[in-house]
């Protein structure tokens, strides 16, 4: 269960790459704009006052978030993203951080692409540090008994689904689509007794504590810290840098048609 509360914990850092991704976006004017996984809302909202005149469509696959992003007076909707299908009228989609958990979700861009009107605009960020030592430790403690019977079918190699940003590039060009391709890794300066282990609690360890009881949860987590804290040992000021790579796509639908 996503707990957004736990998630905007580093609400900041977590909102700076949403923010890099929008910037070159280049839609002037848009009819409707799409949020697919909006999580809290937080950031639809910032979708609301770049495009005031657009319709504002937002959804997101856990009822928590979507009761959160109500509660922040967007009109979002609890859904499968990978059931959706464009309106007519829509110029903008935009997913942060949420493609990553589909699988299949190379399909849905190219299915996206092709059912967007031409001069529309598809932004998308994911994560892209599955192999870090934060993922690593996670996956190491989660092979082991009493864990490793109740978290077995986890994807804990999600990484495998989230490619390059040249594999995206050519994915959308070959889809008829002008693209702009690139990933950061943010040096996220964190402080408090364990933040590693407090921004993947809001995260990564979502699907553990859905299969693991209270007791078993708390065990897994006093487990993860001393592993986390020689991955991430803090500075002398008490700091903890926490290196986060993150992949973007921005594709104009049938920019590149125009462009030959």
């Amino acid at each position: 269960m996503w707990d957004p509360n736990v998630y905007l914990a580093f609400a900041d850092q977590r909102s700076r790459p949403f923010y890099d991704l929008l910037s070159r976006v280049g839609a002037e004017r848009a009819r409707r704009v799409v949020d697919l996984g909006c999580g809290p809302g937080h950031l639809t909202r910032y979708l609301a006052r770049r495009w005031p005149a657009a319709t504002i469509e937002a959804l997101d696959s856990s009822p928590e978030m979507v009761a959160a992003a109500r509660e922040r007076g967007i009109d979002a909707t609890t859904a499968d993203l990978r059931s959706w299908k464009p309106k007519p009228d829509t110029d903008v989609v935009i997913s942060n951080a949420a493609l990553h958990w589909v699988p299949e979700h190379s399909d849905l861009l190219v299915r996206w692409a092709g059912e967007l009107p031409a001069g529309s605009w598809i932004g998308v960020q994911v994560p892209g540090n599955f192999e870090t030592p934060s993922h690593a430790v996670v996956r190491t403690l989660a092979r082991r008994e009493p864990y490793a019977t109740a978290l077995r079918d986890i994807p804990f190699r999600v990484g495998a689904v989230v490619r390059s940003p040249t594999y995206y590039a050519n994915l959308l060009m070959d889809a008829g689509c002008k693209v702009d391709a690139w990933e950061t890794t943010y040096l996220h300066q964190l402080t408090g007794e364990h933040p590693v282990l407090d921004w993947i609690t809001g995260t990564a360890l979502v699907p553990v504590r859905e299969r693991l009881d209270d007791a078993n949860w708390e065990q897994f987590r006093h487990e993860l810290i001393p592993l986390l804290d020689d991955a991430y040992p803090p500075r002398a000021d008490g700091t903890t840098i926490f290196p986060f790579r993150r992949l973007f796509v921005v594709a104009e639908v049938g920019g590149a048609r125009r462009g030959s």
